[in-house]
């Protein structure tokens, strides 16, 4: 499947099934590379590949068998990245070197007063307050104020996410001036 090869993927699943492999391990294998090898290129693959897991547990076998055969396929098919994958890697690296950072506090809800007088929430911009349901404030904590964890690829969907990224870097580096509230403008 990571492979881009649906040929050779149905055989090594047909060989699989046929020599008695636990279908439900089959089944986990294809959820993983739904998620790990495909990604946000294709985030229907998860979707098809947990409807295949959840055919094959209410069919059984062998019924269930060509779920898995059309997951197999569709994540054959579907174009990859593994950008997420990699991205949450970062994020748990810096979550470990930095594990007792706090949450910057104009992202802080303060719903007593005491934690209004504290700061918390000071400052916060409600996204959907403004035409763009953009703002560019820091959501992380100071130390990580720059870090970039998530870098898309050009492929499949994640080029719709690229670009909508570059839009939100564009109105940061506008943000005293006009905005054009087009994503496409970025």
């Amino acid at each position: 499947m990571r492979g881009s090869d649906p040929d050779g993927s149905l055989y090594w699943l047909a060989r699989m099934i046929d020599g008695g492999e636990d279908p439900l391990y089959i089944a986990r294998r294809v959820v993983r590379a739904a998620s790990e090898d495909v990604g946000l290129a294709d985030p229907r693959a998860l979707t098809i590949a947990l409807a295949a897991k959840d055919t094959l547990h209410f069919l059984g076998q062998p019924e269930g068998e060509l779920a898995l055969a059309e997951a197999v396929v569709y994540i054959a098919t579907a174009p990859k990245s593994n950008r997420v994958y990699e991205a949450w890697g970062r994020a748990l690296a810096a979550a470990r070197e930095h594990p007792a950072e706090g949450v910057p506090l104009h992202i802080r809800n303060a719903p007593t007063d005491l934690m209004k007088e504290l700061g918390y929430g000071k400052g916060y911009e409600y996204a959907h307050a403004v035409p763009e349901a953009y703002t560019p404030q820091e959501y992380l904590p100071p130390v990580l104020k720059g870090t970039k964890l998530y870098d898309p690829s050009q492929f499949g969907f994640e080029k719709d996410v690229a670009k909508r990224i570059e839009w939100w870097e564009n109105l940061k580096k506008r943000a005293g001036g006009s905005v054009d509230s087009s994503p496409e403008a970025g």
